[in-house]
């Protein structure tokens, strides 16, 4: 950490209260703000994958059934809608991919094993994913804001729920120009993250319209409100249609699903 001293033959300090941890904190390097928000997102994620009931997030749990259905269809629908559902054409990545839920699920929509490709903070999920997935994946243990791939490599880069778990703004802004980066002219963003806060999580904020377009700046990117409230939708009975209801209102909808196309 790196400090800014003024010296002086005067013991007196003419600066205001609060003011030498504001100079600290100004002058902290990009480097060492990456590596503090890439340790506190693995301490995050360590302390959830301890503390969290593992059926919370079940499939046979109904209303994690009809968020997962629901942001399929309509995520498959923006891909066709945008020209973009040839999957088995383009090379895709995914930040922040876990156990590789979603790289296998692009498999089953068309997308070839060997034009996939996955990174992720936690070794962990990493070698999971190697153990659930086609040997064919391109998967690593990295950092998504030091992305070891080389310019405009990649059609389309994926996340979810990555951008929601970096409260650091700048380090936010660091994996959207890495993003972009790799991303071919004429490629697009597949994004799906909370627009509202969870005021029972600390370690999430949400992002929203505003931001997501100062992230991709020069960017042109299509929005969609979808997701009934995790918690409440977990409550519902097995009865999509009162599912679908909510959903349609979009009052009760805490995420955004968009496409934001590089131009």
């Amino acid at each position: 950490m790196l400090f800014c001293v003024e010296i002086s033959p005067e013991p007196r300090s003419t600066k205001a209260p609060g003011e030498d941890d504001e100079v600290q904190r100004a002058v902290i390097s990009p480097t060492t703000a990456l590596h503090h928000e890439a340790q506190r997102i693995r301490n995050s994620y360590s302390r959830r994958d301890n503390s969290v009931d593992a059926e919370r997030y079940s499939p046979f749990v109904p209303g994690n059934l009809y968020i997962r259905q629901e942001l399929e269809r309509c995520l498959l629908h923006l891909l066709r809608q945008r020209h973009r559902s040839r999957l088995s054409e383009q090379r895709i990545l995914e930040i922040g991919c876990g156990r590789g839920y979603w790289l296998r699920e692009l498999i089953r929509w068309g997308a070839k094993p060997d034009h996939l490709y996955g990174v992720d903070l936690m070794s962990e999920y990493i070698d999971d994913a190697k153990r659930l997935s086609s040997p064919f994946l391109n998967l690593k243990c990295a950092d998504a804001s030091k992305l070891p791939y080389g310019l405009e490599t990649f059609d389309l880069v994926a996340q979810f729920t990555v951008f929601t778990s970096v409260l650091d703004a700048s380090v936010r802004h660091q994996i959207a120009s890495e993003m972009l980066r790799v991303l071919k002219p004429g490629g697009a963003v597949l994004w799906y993250d909370f627009h509202v806060n969870n005021p029972q999580n600390p370690d999430v904020r949400g992002v929203g319209a505003h931001e997501l377009h100062e992230l991709f700046p020069l960017c042109q990117v299509h929005l969609k409100r979808i997701t009934v409230v995790p918690p409440i939708a977990r409550r519902l009975p097995a009865m999509p249609l009162l599912y679908s209801v909510l959903s349609a209102t979009k009052i009760a909808c805490t995420h955004y699903l968009a496409l934001i196309e590089k131009l």
